[in-house]
């Protein structure tokens, strides 16, 4: 890889992390655009095992504020939801996973557009949860039903509970994606090498909840997220 596409995924990264930290989700909807336009063999396995770094940074700073009972029965829905998506991966090409990847974003953009809230009640985490599994894991994009089930929520509530849901989750993911031959040592080269852009990241989302309000941090989200899946169409049609 260039020290150009370095940069590019590095900044990318930060972006997306920051985000994370800031809202508790948009980190793959963010970022896997621009790394699979750059460097594909990045997703899933760079980028979960990134957006676990931020997420367990985040449950750190907002232990307090967790929906312990609402993760719970998300997670019931997710375990079943993250072997499929292992499964789906594995017979996936690559410009698929990439289409796919933007179908998932423009997707969740849409619908979150629109302003659906469906209730966070038993039924609806179970299933969220199971769709966050199976694209959390095949694509790196599992926020958009969480958010969508979890967005009544603001502030250290939402950032709590949605990142000890994707802790969790990526951990399950990671060990899915390990057994189906999908994370090896260049996996692990480059997670290390994009930790200090996830930090920085991070770090910077202090500086982003003070200065972002809740409907200012949903559109930026939606407008650079459906942004990067448009460009990921055009590259991925434009290369047939």
């Amino acid at each position: 890889m260039s020290v150009t596409a370095y940069s590019v995924i590095a900044v990318a990264i930060l972006f997306a992390s920051c985000l994370q930290a800031s809202i508790g989700f948009g980190m793959g909807m963010l970022a896997a655009p621009v790394v699979a336009l750059v460097d594909p063999s990045l997703i899933p396995g760079t980028l979960i095992m990134l957006a676990s770094l931020v997420t367990l940074m985040v449950v750190i700073r907002e232990r307090t504020a967790i929906d312990v009972r609402g993760t719970g029965w998300a997670l019931v829905g997710r375990v079943p939801g993250t072997v499929a998506g292992a499964l789906l991966l594995a017979a996936m090409p690559e410009r698929a996973l990439a289409l796919a990847i933007a179908g998932v974003v423009l997707a969740g953009v849409l619908v979150t557009s629109f302003g659906w809230s469906p209730t966070p009640r038993r039924r609806n985490l179970v299933l969220a949860g199971a769709t966050s599994g199976v694209l959390g894991t095949a694509t790196s994009i599992g926020g958009p039903p969480m958010a969508l089930v979890w967005q009544r929520s603001t502030g250290a509530e939402l950032r709590g509970t949605m990142s000890g849901f994707f802790l969790i989750g990526s951990v399950l993911s990671i060990g899915m994606l390990s057994l189906t031959g999908s994370i090896d040592g260049d996996t692990w080269r480059w997670f290390a090498f994009l930790i200090p852009a996830t930090v920085v990241g991070y770090a910077l989302s202090r500086w982003a909840n003070r200065l972002l309000n809740p409907q200012r941090q949903r559109w930026t989200a939606i407008v650079v997220s459906a942004a990067g899946a448009g460009v990921l169409v055009v590259q991925q049609v434009g290369a047939l």
